[in-house]
């Protein structure tokens, strides 16, 4: 089995919230011995980067700081209103994570969530410059939402590394997704009964051993 060649930062999204980002980027993040970063984060105490850090059994130096922190769970346009603040994209610098090998990069719901008043979780991935992992539900639903999200990032040049398809796995949905979208499914990420450092790191062996993304969107599957 290939060797896996993963850039060095990159940014997870996804099609949609509640869609699996946080449980993928944490094994992404375990299996590649990487950094986590969460730069615009809502709903504190208790939320993605405890969850990453407490599932993975990592190291502290694995994680980042947040460039913004609110409490309520909700939309960060809306968390930042509440708090009397506005989320300005030049105060979010991506982190010197060296010596890691990798930084993971994890975005706040779908590309179209506002940040402020004018801009939105597409002109973060911008203003970082970094290559796109979407991460998609498995089931119904997901053809619709994974090529718009597909389209829209190609609309604004963004390179995108391609899906991982998270839940019990559905062949015809991926087939659709590679042929309507134009973009590879890298990895089929299913449940696990138990998570555990243990678990994922299984999980990234069995999903993503065989990946090489080092060339975005240069193998587009054929129709």
């Amino acid at each position: 089995m290939a060797s896996i060649v993963f850039p060095p930062a990159f940014f997870v999204t996804a099609t949609d919230t509640e869609v699996g980002k946080t449980f993928v980027s944490t094994i992404l993040t375990l299996g590649l011995k990487g950094g986590y970063w969460k730069p615009i984060r809502t709903g504190f105490p208790g939320t993605d980067t405890e969850w990453v850090r407490e599932n993975s059994g990592l190291s502290s130096d694995h994680f980042f700081d947040e460039s913004y922190l609110f409490a309520p769970h909700i939309s960060p346009h809306e968390a930042a209103r509440m708090e009397g603040i506005t989320i300005n994209l030049n105060r979010i610098i991506i982190p010197e994570y060296k010596p890691l090998p990798h930084l993971i990069v994890e975005g706040a719901g779908g590309v179209m969530v506002p940040i402020n008043e004018k801009q939105t979780i597409l002109d973060l991935i911008l203003h970082l410059g970094l290559p796109v992992i979407v991460i998609a539900r498995s089931g119904l639903g997901t053809i619709n939402h994974t090529v718009l999200t597909v389209e829209k990032l190609r609309q604004h040049s963004i390179s995108i590394l391609g899906v991982v398809m998270n839940g019990l796995k559905h062949a015809s949905n991926r087939q659709a997704i590679e042929h309507y979208a134009q973009v590879p499914v890298i990895a089929e990420v299913e449940p696990l009964a138990n998570v555990t450092p243990e678990t994922l790191q299984e999980a990234f062996h069995k999903c993503f051993e065989h990946v090489d993304i080092s060339k975005p969107e240069l193998e587009l599957v054929n129709i």
